[in-house]
């Protein structure tokens, strides 16, 4: 499981991160997904911890918290949703009836 981190300064690093999380125990990894166009951080980030326990204290601690001058949102990642598109649609009809007339 990882923990969400939202609202962060666009100036946060993952060494940032790597440090205040570790205050709550041992941080696995630090992810601070980037804009693919501009290279800058998007504003959120997602840190894994070692245990449930450390991941509940540091959520428990950072979530409304005041860092880097934003109130930071934390809390338990959710899993990724599959970004498909749904069904429905006729695709590769052309909105043209598939009925034929054989006379």
């Amino acid at each position: 499981m990882s923990i969400y981190v939202g609202n962060l300064s666009y100036e946060v690093t993952e060494a940032d991160l790597n440090e205040i999380f570790a205050e709550y125990g041992t941080v696995n990894r630090v992810q601070l997904p980037t804009d693919r166009e501009t290279g800058r951080p998007r504003g959120f980030a997602f840190v894994e911890m070692k245990s449930e326990a450390e991941e509940t204290a540091a959520i428990e601690a950072l979530d409304g918290a005041e860092w880097m001058g934003r109130d930071l949102k934390v809390n338990k990642a959710k899993p990724r949703e599959d970004r498909r598109p749904s069904g429905g649609g006729n695709w590769g009809n052309s909105g043209r009836s598939s009925r034929r007339n054989y006379n």
